[in-house]
């Protein structure tokens, strides 16, 4: 397994990658990352944030930082403040059949893909959190700890996991039994105790190593339906 290099962690992700690009003319910079990646059930998720050419951004969004290290009710106050602060904003999605289909890593960059074009804009360059976009003729950097050091990132992990959250929230109405709204599809034991109880849904992913294991033990029937 390949080591990550070290990298410098400030205390609040700031615009270190951003202003050098807005000074060589980049105005549409955009911040990408996801939600959800590692979830065994439900979609994984993707925002882009175009965030102005303006220093006095620090200032205004003070406290955005890295979504995982923030309370569903902080995160939930960025929302709107980071949206109305954003030059163009995108939240794209892809479905749990897909990530069976093609793998997590290339849904991962589908979901990221269709968060750029719900931007409405043309974007010039890339800040990514640690996932290459090879599909993309956008100028990229891939920033290990991204949304711990770039603003624009940490503005899109929140806006990921926000709209993730949201839909997980929905989804409990829809498949009871295993706690989405609590565990938002993550391996939890009261999902597991779903499963047991009830088996697998069309919501989970068959691909991943918890459900896989679970239908091949299994002494009944699993619907995907």
């Amino acid at each position: 397994m390949r080591r990550q290099p070290k990298v410098e962690v400030p205390k609040y992700p700031d615009l270190r990658f951003e202003t050098p690009l807005w000074s060589s003319g980049f105005t549409a910079v955009a911040g990408l990352d996801e939600a959800g990646r590692g979830a065994w059930a439900g979609p994984v998720s993707a925002a882009a944030v175009v965030l102005p050419p303006d220093a006095g951004l620090l200032e205004k969004l003070h406290g955005v930082r890295d979504s995982k290290q923030m309370t569903s009710r902080q995160r939930a106050t960025w929302v709107d403040r980071i949206q109305a602060a954003a030059l163009a904003w995108g939240v794209g999605f892809a479905e749990a059949h897909e990530v069976d289909e093609v793998g997590i890593v290339p849904a991962t960059r589908l979901a990221m893909e269709r968060a750029l074009s719900a931007c409405g804009c043309e974007v010039q360059r890339l800040l990514v959190d640690a996932v290459y976009l090879p599909g993309l003729n956008i100028p990229q950097q891939i920033l290990i700890k991204g949304d711990a050091r770039s603003l624009s990132i940490a503005a899109a992990s929140v806006l990921a996991k926000t709209a993730r959250d949201a839909v997980m929230l929905e989804l409990e109405e829809t498949y009871p039994g295993y706690c989405f709204a609590r565990n938002k599809g993550y391996g939890t034991a009261a999902h597991r105790a779903g499963l047991d109880e009830i088996g697998p849904c069309k919501l989970h992913r068959f691909s991943f190593a918890p459900i896989r294991q679970f239908v091949s033990s299994a002494t009944f029937h699993v619907s995907r339906n």
